[in-house]
């Protein structure tokens, strides 16, 4: 079938190497379209969570598949946050159109759109680290276990339930929280004169012109690949929030490219390319670099 074209995507939370992660699903998206831009907002790889025993087939397809995109001309930013934070010290760096950056600001027909992850704007990631990764751990495994839930529900006939979604609507912080990081996004960006803000980080898809005694802008959140299986897409001069569960077409789609490849094909195709790259100006790893991705 015929790819859709687009001038931008957008990315972000995929949480490759988790439980949570639909990689399989994101590998369907990512062949049906066609972008000139693809910005992967943070929290792609999760570094944090990373286990050696944990890196399925599907998850290494999405690896190879972004590669190969940005072989064919695509032009990606990997913006780093903060279960990839890890990624940090080479902001700055390419691998052929392959970018790392901490945030971009992209001009798109007269305006300019900043683009970052969002955990800056958290105060658990700032303050209180150690905590917020013990949050990651138990969300992870709230989620695999709805996951299973699901299963056992849908064998019966029964609707998907969310139980992540049925606490965050509970609880009066959560929603409040959600509130305030959006309005500090907000007005921040007017502050600066963005006309658009984008970020990811929350996991909360959403489309919203913010307002406030300086101005105005349009916030946009892309979501993520672990619960809502979200993404903005740009064309046509206008942001549209894309919902994979509500695409009857993406279901045609394969990428014959990777179908037969082998686990070890596809750790060498994701491999070799960057060996033999003469562009690619990486520096070397640290121990810590080191003890953060091993």
């Amino acid at each position: 079938m015929k790819k859709r074209k687009l001038e931008v995507v957008v990315l972000s939370d995929v949480h490759l190497g988790t439980y949570g992660c639909h990689a399989e699903e994101l590998l369907i998206y990512l062949s049906s379209i066609q972008p000139k831009t693809l910005i992967l907002n943070g929290d792609i790889i999760d570094i944090w969570q990373f286990r050696k025993q944990y890196f399925p087939k599907a998850h290494l397809k999405v690896l190879k598949k972004l590669l190969s995109m940005a072989s064919e001309g695509v032009e990606i930013y990997y913006i780093t946050g903060n279960h990839d934070e890890a990624l940090r010290r080479f902001s700055g760096h390419s691998l052929g159109s392959l970018s790392i950056q901490d945030k971009i600001v992209l001009p798109l027909d007269g305006k300019n759109t900043w683009i970052f992850h969002g955990d800056v704007f958290d105060p658990s990631i700032r303050h209180t680290k150690w905590l917020a990764k013990m949050g990651g751990k138990g969300y992870d495994l709230l989620i695999f276990l709805n996951r299973l839930i699901n299963w056992c529900l849908q064998t019966v006939g029964r609707p998907k339930y969310s139980l992540s979604k049925r606490i965050k609507n509970g609880v009066k912080g959560a929603v409040s929280y959600i509130n305030d990081f959006e309005k500090t996004v907000g007005d921040v960006a007017i502050q600066q004169g963005y006309d658009t803000v984008i970020c990811g980080h929350i996991h909360q898809p959403k489309k919203r012109l913010l307002e406030n005694d300086r101005g105005k802008c349009l916030y946009l959140n892309s979501g993520d690949w672990v619960e809502h299986l979200t993404a903005l897409e740009y064309s046509f001069k206008r942001w549209k929030l894309y919902h994979f569960n509500l695409d009857k077409l993406t279901a045609f789609y394969a990428d014959e490219e990777l179908k037969d490849l082998d686990m070890n094909q596809l750790i060498n195709s994701i491999i070799e390319p960057a060996k033999k790259d003469p562009n690619t100006e990486m520096p070397p790893l640290t121990s810590r670099d080191k003890e953060r991705l091993l």
